[in-house]
């Protein structure tokens, strides 16, 4: 994969891919989107966080992705990847399928891409001031675009513990976490997301679209 930076365009092989869940750094926060989530049907997580291994693969930089059914929206996270004894800062989304979810948290991570930013931030040079970087989504409803998400790095868990919780290893990338669903959690096949550094005055960008497959039987 081919990333922008300050230091170029890098390539970078992942080998390794993680999805964090339930990493808010307020409990009461995770607990919202625990009972959020518990209002469509999702079982409560066994501990948190939690740390799902899924395929290297999923993680793409096309801005249109094919999903089963109607069901599916995203989740905007920041995106860490370490490579080659450096660690990138970048933003992602967990675009996870709503329906099968219910039935296993797991399998709705693992069947839908995560869509990411084509531009990374050196991690050590936004270290001093993580906590301070915002993120932000929207979803296309019904043609306009609505506030989905409003949210900073500040909270969630400190992103070098859970490099360290996770095990991370060296070629890997992981998704971090998310915030509230304003609204709710809902399905939408369109979603914009900016991870704001209010420090450098710098922000990344991510949109795509679902493309809707139809589920036949």
């Amino acid at each position: 994969m081919q990333f922008n930076t300050e230091m170029g365009v890098l390539d970078i092989e992942v080998e390794n891919l993680i999805v964090a869940g339930w990493t808010g750094r307020d409990k009461a926060a995770v607990q919202h989107h625990i009972d959020e989530l518990a209002a469509i049907g999702v079982a409560p997580p066994s501990r948190v966080p939690l740390f799902y291994r899924v395929s290297t693969s999923l993680l793409t930089l096309a801005p249109v992705i094919d999903v089963l059914g109607g069901t599916s929206s995203g989740e905007a996270e920041p995106l860490i990847i370490q490579d080659k004894g450096r660690t990138w800062l970048g933003l992602g989304s967990d675009h996870t399928d709503r329906q099968l979810e219910t039935v296993s948290v797991a399998a709705s991570k693992q069947i839908c891409a995560k869509p990411c930013a084509a531009e990374l931030w050196d991690f050590d040079v936004v270290a001093d001031h993580l906590d301070k970087i915002t993120i932000k989504s929207w979803i296309n409803d019904g043609g306009d675009w609505v506030l989905y998400q409003d949210g900073a790095i500040g909270q969630i868990t400190p992103l070098r513990g859970l490099m360290d919780t996770s095990g991370m290893m060296p070629a890997s990338a992981m998704l971090c976490g998310t915030f509230a669903a304003i609204g709710g959690v809902r399905a939408a096949p369109e979603f914009r997301a900016v991870m704001s550094d209010p420090v450098r005055g710098t922000e990344i960008t991510l949109e795509y679209s679902a493309r809707i497959l139809p589920v036949v039987s």
